[in-house]
């Protein structure tokens, strides 16, 4: 609400940022839709809308509830926002369901305080972890180069039970065996690129204390000595669980715009991430997934647990061509069932 400079007359300006939601209709069951593991099978279940080009007025969020023919409903969250990692998007929609459930959030403050950080000089070096691109400004949309696609799958308690058992030496625990094996078999596809570097993305629960809003994501990158298709699994692993160089603070302060998922081969770990916390008149929810929009070409691999927390769901976006290749190389290990 304002006043027009000329008349000085009361006016109200409307637009549509916020949230939208969407209804749908799925003429399957839900126990049919899980075991479809067609490639972008969330995108069903989610409205998708890049933020942009006229940024006042596109929506920060869209709600998508599907009903499907067993009676089952899904919520799809369509989150671009600018605090737009994993842990804060779960964190918004949990407190979301305690709202409506007539329950009173606890209160969040700022505790301690962010003081701004000192920009990086213009010159600046890109940090290892992320790939620097044009200023994005209104239209958040990078084009990746190649068609992506997103490939989700579960990874059982007794398929991340033999893993373990082949892999005794492994350092960690199931994302770092995980992503050890989805960074060998990524790079047994890409034979003729090197894939020596990755990125590490984390849910830091350190930098919470108590109710206090922070920052929780961490960024950083592993380098192998040798090349990884041709290293074992185990010491994959280790690289992930003890060599991350953390680069959260450089990225900070880069001045400049920059993709971290997709800049090199990029892990996302979840395992710390509320994700069944939502509840909504007694209900959990039977299934959580989640997959990424804006995905640079180098792929990412998101590894979260699943409903009971003893299996695995992962969600691999890569380069459409070598999609088939991997879901052919996981059908031949860790998805091959058991005998």
């Amino acid at each position: 609400m304002g006043l027009e400079e000329a008349s000085r007359r009361p006016y109200v300006k409307c637009n549509d940022c916020g949230v939208r939601i969407v209804e749908a209709q799925c003429e399957r069951a839900l126990d049919e839709w899980l075991r479809d593991d067609a490639v972008d099978r969330v995108r069903q279940l989610c409205y998708d809308k890049v933020l942009g080009p006229e940024l006042f007025f596109s929506p920060l969020l869209y709600v998508q509830v599907t009903k499907f023919k067993c009676g089952a409903m899904a919520l799809g969250f369509s989150w671009a926002h600018l605090i737009g990692d994993v842990a804060t998007a779960t964190t918004c929609f949990n407190h979301w369901a305690k709202i409506l459930g007539g329950k009173t959030p606890d209160a969040v403050t700022v505790n301690p305080r962010n003081e701004p950080q000192d920009r990086a000089p213009a010159d600046a070096a890109v940090p290892r972890s992320v790939k620097s691109v044009g200023p994005i400004e209104d239209y958040w949309f990078v084009p990746a180069g190649v068609d992506m696609a997103g490939y989700s799958f579960h990874v059982t308690e007794p398929m991340l039970t033999r893993l373990q058992q082949q892999e005794p030496a492994a350092a960690g625990g199931a994302f770092e065996l995980i992503s050890a094996l989805l960074w060998q078999t990524v790079a047994k596809i890409r034979a003729a690129k090197e894939v020596k570097t990755v990125t590490v993305v984390r849910n830091d629960m350190s930098a919470r204390s108590g109710n206090s809003l922070a920052n929780e994501q961490r960024v950083g990158y592993v380098e192998a000595g040798s090349p990884p298709a041709k290293t074992d699994v185990s010491e994959l692993a280790a690289l992930l669980a003890k060599n991350v160089v953390d680069e959260t603070a450089a990225v900070v302060a880069f001045p400049g715009d920059v993709i971290i998922y997709g800049a090199n081969l990029t892990f996302v770990d979840m395992e710390q991430v509320d994700l069944y916390g939502l509840e909504i008149k007694g209900q959990r929810p039977a299934h959580v997934e989640y997959g990424l929009d804006g995905v640079g070409e180098e792929g990412a691999v998101l590894v979260q647990p699943d409903a009971d927390g003893r299996g695995r769901v992962v969600t691999a976006v890569l380069p459409k061509d070598e999609v088939e290749a991997l879901r052919a190389a996981l059908g031949s290990t860790l998805l091959q069932p058991a005998p």
